[in-house]
């Protein structure tokens, strides 16, 4: 089964409540254990998520006037590094 993209909103939401019904006793052993491997999921896409954003982030400069602007394209730098 595809799973589908969330945003980092939505992947956070979900994760409070399984830990809040984890938390709460409101599972049983072996739902809970489902719930925790689900859990280690979204905190993986919360990951990629934000370490994306840095990346972004990352590529921002300041113009002349004090702004911000884009200093770069996103692309996977691994590919594109230069030999050390």
């Amino acid at each position: 089964m595809a799973e589908k993209k969330m945003t980092f909103e939505q992947a956070m939401d979900n994760l409070e409540q399984i830990v809040a019904g984890i938390e709460g006793g409101e599972t049983s052993l072996e739902e809970s254990i489902e719930k925790y491997a689900e859990g280690t999921e979204l905190i993986k896409q919360c990951r990629a998520i934000l370490d994306a954003a840095e990346k972004k982030i990352r590529l921002l400069a300041r113009d002349e006037a004090g702004g911000l602007k884009v200093a770069g394209e996103l692309e996977d730098d691994s590919a594109d590094a230069p030999p050390a």
